[in-house]
């Protein structure tokens, strides 16, 4: 399978606005979104501490072999290559976010994480920001779904910072079943924020986690992912929620021994693409099928185009209906 980058240049910013209004109509439960996993591991700092996140013999290496170690960790914590821009350009909808302090820095402030930190939140969300004001009918969701080393008075310090930013773009809390693009456009809602902790209760505008599952294979198999990835779906009509399907495979550390030095992207994304997008390409969205799919590293494949076009098959759908 050739790789080449994703939606080059800005030709996916304003697909949810250019659907056809049977599309905009329906539920966005039922609509192909495409999505990035661990979305902001695009920059990260091998000169600060390693994340909380990690386990003490992989925080232990890192203290002993210092910036060549978070070199090698870099290898297998960046998921993606595109900035945040970049990825809304593309078409990606959907944000799956871990963020943490950091340990001995005073104050409040909060990072995106995955092994090793990255950005200060506060600027991924004024780039998401500024994007959704030049396109007005895009909508987008953000998982907040891990917390690292954060107090009460990190939560308090974000949960009021995604308020500020965004301000009356955030979607309030209702039916699942209620929201539609139309909806979201009459609203002029741009962004549905699930916060997966409890200090968010009682904010209209956080949503919990349980409104998005996302399941995880925790595998290296790419068939044992396309598995469980059917098996998920299947269920997914039992509860009155949207729907990730994670299509990402997850090194173990054996894996990252046998292929220390070629890294994430190398040794287990690509050799195993062609699997992967071959299951996305299968799919079909609507009452059972799939709703939001995310992937690592989304420039490598036209993988944001090859979701979008899945609603295509909801237009095929209704026309069959109405004959």
């Amino acid at each position: 399978m050739k790789t080449r980058p994703a939606g080059i240049g800005n030709v996916n910013a304003d697909w949810m606005g250019s659907l056809p209004p049977k599309l905009s109509a329906m539920p966005l439960k039922h609509l192909a979104v495409p999505g990035s996993h661990d979305s902001f591991t695009y920059w990260v700092d091998v000169h600060a501490p390693v994340g909380p996140d990690q386990k003490a013999f992989v925080k232990y290496l890192a203290t002993m072999f210092s910036v060549l170690a978070k070199k090698v960790m870099v290898k297998w914590a960046m998921t993606q290559n595109l900035t945040f821009k970049e990825q809304l350009e593309a078409g990606i909808r959907y944000f799956d976010l871990r963020v943490s302090s950091k340990p001995r820095e005073s104050g409040k402030e909060i990072y995106f994480i995955h092994g090793l930190f990255g950005h200060k939140v506060s600027e991924g969300l004024l780039e998401i920001n500024s994007f959704l004001s030049k396109h007005r009918k895009e909508v987008v969701f953000l998982d907040f779904n891990h917390y690292y080393a954060m107090g009460a008075e990190h939560h308090v310090y974000l949960l009021t910072m995604l308020q500020e930013v965004f301000g009356s773009k955030l979607c309030n809390m209702c039916a699942v079943d209620s929201i539609t693009l139309d909806y979201l456009w009459k609203n002029k809602y741009q962004v549905i924020v699930f916060y997966h902790h409890p200090s968010a209760q009682g904010i209209p505008v956080m949503w919990p986690g349980n409104k998005i599952p996302a399941p995880w294979a925790n595998t290296t198999e790419p068939n044992k992912l396309t598995q469980f990835l059917e098996a998920t779906l299947k269920d997914r009509s039992n509860h009155g929620s949207f729907h990730v399907s994670q299509a990402i495979l997850t090194p173990r550390v054996n894996t990252v021994a046998k292929g220390l030095l070629w890294g994430l992207r190398n040794y287990l994304v690509e050799r195993n693409l062609p699997t992967i997008i071959s299951w996305v390409e299968a799919q079909r969205p609507g009452l059972d099928g799939v709703n939001i799919i995310t992937s690592d590293f989304v420039e490598l494949t036209d993988f944001a185009n090859i979701v979008i076009k899945l609603n295509n098959l909801l237009l095929s759908e209704q026309e069959r209906k109405q004959r």
